[in-house]
C-alpha cells in the first residue's frame, strides 16, 4: 500500500514481519564483507607506472589504476608495507577528476527488469565554512545521483551524477544505453519524452510509470494507443491501487533500497570538490556496493 494512501491510519497498521530463509549463507556473506583481503598481482605492479607516451611535457607519475586504487583503499599501501610510490593529495584530487575507470558496473546478460530513480547527495563547500565562521543560514549544496538497478539481484547497472538543475526525465537515456528490458520509475519520470527515449533504444521494452493525476490520453489513443495511454485507461478502470497490482509497480521500491544501501555503506555526502571528480567518486562507490552484494543477499518472505 502506498504511504500516502494509509497515512491517516498508519499508526494502526501492524508492521510487517519477514523471515530470512538463507541465514547460513547470508551470515557467511556478512563475514566476508567484514573481512579485508588485499592482494597485488604482478600485472598491477607492472602497470603501476604509466607507459611512456612520447609526447612533449612532463609525463604523469602514476597510472589510472593507481588513482582508482587510492579512491577505493586510501592509505592501504602503507598498511601493507609495499615499496610502491603513493600519490599525494594534490595529485589524487587532480587525477581523479579525469580518471578513466577500469572497474565497470555490471552489464546485464539478456533482457531484465530495470528500476530507475534518483536521490540527493550533499556536497561541502564555501556555504558550510561561511556558516561556521559568521553564522546565519547555511547554504546547502547537492548533487543528484541517478541509478538503474536490477530489482532481482540488487546490482547497480548504471549510475549518473548530475547537478540539481537537471531533471529526472532528462537523465533516462544515459542509464539505459547498455540495458535492454522493461523499465519502471516513479511519477517524476512521467511524460511522452520518456516513452519516446526508451522506444528509441529498445522498441519492445515495457515502461511502467504512473501517469500524473492530470494526465490525458494522446490524440491517437482511440486508434493507436501508446503505453502511456494504456496506463491512463487502466488507471481509470481499476484505480491507482488496482493499477499498481496489475503492472507490478511495487517492485519499483527496490531502487529505494539500493539508495538506502548506498547512503548507509558509503555515506550521504560527497568528498570530492569538483563535479567531474564527484562523478568518479559516485561511480566507484557503486562498484564497491556491487562487489559487496555479490557476496550474498538475504532471501526473505513475509510471514505476518
Amino acid at each position: 500500500m502506498p504511504y500516502k494512501h494509509n497515512e491517516p491510519r498508519r499508526h494502526k497498521i501492524p508492521k510487517a514481519k519477514y523471515k530470512v530463509s538463507n541465514w547460513r549463507e547470508y551470515d557467511q556473506a556478512l563475514q566476508q564483507r567484514g573481512s579485508l583481503t588485499v592482494w597485488v598481482t604482478p600485472e598491477a605492479l607492472e602497470a603501476w607506472a604509466p607507459a611512456k607516451t612520447g609526447q612533449r611535457g612532463r609525463p604523469t607519475s602514476y597510472s589510472d589504476i593507481v588513482i582508482e586504487t587510492a579512491v577505493m583503499l586510501r592509505s592501504i599501501i602503507q598498511i601493507l608495507g609495499l615499496d610502491l610510490p603513493v600519490p599525494d593529495h594534490t595529485t589524487f584530487a587532480r587525477r581523479s577528476a579525469r580518471l578513466s575507470l577500469t572497474t565497470a558496473l555490471k552489464k546485464p546478460k539478456g533482457p531484465i527488469n530495470v528500476v530507475i530513480d534518483s536521490s540527493g547527495l550533499k556536497i561541502f563547500g564555501a556555504g558550510e565554512w561561511l556558516h561556521e565562521k559568521h553564522g546565519g543560514k547555511p547554504r546547502r549544496s547537492w548533487r543528484r545521483l541517478h541509478l538503474a538497478v536490477d530489482p532481482d539481484s540488487g546490482d547497480i547497472l548504471a549510475a549518473e551524477l548530475t547537478t540539481t538543475d537537471e531533471g529526472d526525465a532528462s537523465l533516462v537515456g544515459p542509464p539505459l544505453e547498455r540495458i535492454d528490458g522493461p523499465v519502471s520509475a516513479d511519477g517524476a519520470y512521467d511524460g511522452e519524452p520518456i516513452y519516446r527515449t526508451v522506444a528509441e533504444r529498445h522498441p519492445d521494452a515495457a515502461v511502467v510509470i504512473p501517469p500524473r493525476s492530470t494526465a490525458v490520453p494522446s490524440d491517437t489513443a482511440e486508434t493507436e494507443p501508446t503505453q502511456r495511454d494504456q496506463h491512463i485507461q487502466r488507471l481509470a478502470e481499476k484505480g491507482r491501487l488496482g493499477w499498481q497490482k496489475a503492472v507490478g509497480y511495487g517492485r519499483r521500491s527496490l531502487v529505494e533500497t539500493a539508495f538506502y544501501r548506498y547512503k548507509v555503506l558509503i555515506g550521504r555526502s560527497l568528498r570530492a570538490r569538483t563535479l567531474s571528480a564527484q562523478k568518479i567518486e559516485a561511480r566507484i562507490a557503486c562498484a564497491v556496493i556491487n562487489r559487496m552484494t555479490s557476496l550474498g543477499m538475504p532471501v526473505s518472505r513475509k510471514v505476518a
